[in-house]
């Protein structure tokens, strides 16, 4: 993949795309088939280097990994895993770019009496650790890193661990699924207690094992009782991935003109909020419910807060069929309104930066609130979306630690490839390594005066190594090169 990308007005999109499997679901399909003893099958696995970084820490420790049968020409990875099968890693596990690979692995391997280096880029090595360092230590895990292990490099010894009650100071799907998995292996029971409800993907794969695992509702939030106990191999069709999707969706929902349907798309209550927030600002977004979500390997382990209806919000998605897939189908419906979206909305914040591209087409105001931890992903992305957006012409106010508001401009396209009104002017952007908000650049250059050039490109590939195909499939974008 080249490090530069051009994006360019005059295109809508049509068509249909085979957006890549889940991420935050593969992440831990692949440590829950490492940690479960015997053959687990995945299916339609993330190729993001992120995953495939995770997929390398599994093998280090231990498990077996090779491909199977093609599935309706979906990769098929089976692993054999287990703890007889795992062993202390004999180098330093890197893990690139990838905050969810480092977190659950350091919980992972938590619970085995052995010494495990954790490390990552720069990127990576910037971003808080002690939100799970913090309760790991509380169970009996020895970790030190960089001050006071807050930073990564990570050195985990773990072993003799006991359960604790925890409510993290930060709701984070990251933070619980370390602590469930060091859990796993811990004298007595664990609980997290979480005072907003984050992605359920590793209690729903827990279910699915077999797990001794109990969620119930607390107002806003959650409390998850896990006994430990052995892991059952797991059998999973990976969805594809609502926030790469939503790329695409807010793409249709701002070009004139643009049909597109996504199918496979996974539409758990906890990740779809992003949908919820385009519908109030005037898009139209259709989800048709395909199917559950494709557990199909254990015994049922039900959820008794479970559901399956996609568009639902009420609790945790559960397990064995509980959350659905879906076929979402968006059609182009004129101008968007600005409306205020606090982080409440939308669980985990992945989705910021494209909303962001959104609510610069939309007609008034948008008012962005309690998105502060969007200052600790791969980027600052409240001062990447203020300094990348800004150059295109965005008229973005940053406003405290966690909260920016955007002054719309309607995009008006005329004749041709003209632009008659536009947020954006065009021109050169750096994705300052940040996946999210270079392809949030690229899909802002579709509704530019004049074309937007991304720096940095090369970084897209940890997430989404087919997005430059995917963007000239859905655009017919037939000015080369695109890539250079």
């Amino acid at each position: 993949m080249g490090d530069t990308f051009v994006s360019g007005p005059g295109y809508k999109l049509s068509g249909s795309v085979d957006v890549p499997g889940d991420k935050s679901i593969s992440h831990r399909a692949l440590i829950v088939g490492a940690l479960a003893s015997g053959r687990s099958q995945i299916v339609g696995l993330s190729n993001g280097l992120d995953v495939l970084n995770t997929a390398r820490a599994v093998r280090m420790l231990g498990a077996t990994l090779e491909k199977g049968s093609s599935v309706g020409g979906r990769t098929t990875l089976l692993i054999d895993g287990g703890p007889r099968r795992l062993h202390e890693p004999s180098d330093v596990i890197d893990l690139g770019n990838s905050g969810t690979g480092m977190r659950l692995l350091a919980g992972a391997v938590a619970g085995f009496q052995w010494v495990t280096l954790l490390s990552g880029d720069d990127s990576l090595s910037s971003r808080p650790m002690d939100r799970i360092t913090n309760p790991l230590r509380q169970m009996g895990a020895k970790i030190y890193g960089r001050q006071d292990a807050m930073f990564a490099p990570l050195m985990v010894k773990g072993g003799d661990l006991s359960g604790i009650d925890y409510a993290p100071p930060v709701s984070s799907a990251q933070v619980k699924s370390a602590i469930l998995l060091a859990g796993l292996r811990a004298e007595g029971e664990t609980i997290v207690r979480e005072s907003v409800t984050t992605r359920s993907h590793t209690e729903e794969l827990l279910l699915q094992s077999g797990v001794n695992l109990k969620v119930s509702p607390n107002g806003a939030g959650q409390i998850i009782e896990l006994v430990p106990g052995p892991l059952d191999p797991i059998d999973i069709d990976v969805c594809a991935d609502p926030s790469q999707a939503a790329f695409w969706i807010v793409a249709a929902t701002i070009v004139p003109g643009s049909h597109i349907v996504l199918e496979n798309v996974y539409c758990g209550a906890d990740r779809i909020g992003f949908i919820d927030v385009l519908k109030k600002m005037g898009a139209d977004i259709q989800l048709e419910p395909s199917g559950p979500t494709g557990h199909t390997g254990a015994a049922s382990h039900t959820d008794p807060t479970s559901h399956t209806d996609p568009t639902s919000h009420t609790g945790p998605t559960g397990s064995s069929g509980g959350a659905l897939r879906a076929r979402i189908e968006v059609k182009y419906s004129g101008t968007l309104q600005g409306i205020t979206i606090s982080g409440d909305d939308i669980i985990g914040l992945d989705e910021v930066p494209i909303l962001a591209v959104a609510a610069c087409c939309a007609q008034g105001e948008t008012i962005f609130t309690d998105v502060g931890d969007l200052r600790a992903k791969e980027s600052d992305r409240i001062t990447s979306l203020d300094s990348e957006l800004g150059k295109l012409g965005a008229k973005l106010t940053v406003e405290g630690q966690g909260s920016f508001r955007i002054e719309g401009t309607p995009f008006v396209s005329g004749s041709g490839s003209k632009v008659r009104s536009s947020p954006f002017e065009g021109g050169r952007v750096d994705s300052r390594g940040d996946h999210r908000i270079a392809m949030a650049c690229a899909i802002a250059g579709l509704v530019s005066k004049e074309p937007v050039t991304i720096s940095g490109w090369s970084c897209v590939a940890s997430s989404y190594p087919s997005f430059a195909d995917h963007f000239r499939k859905l655009t017919r974008w037939n000015t080369e090169p695109v890539l250079s």
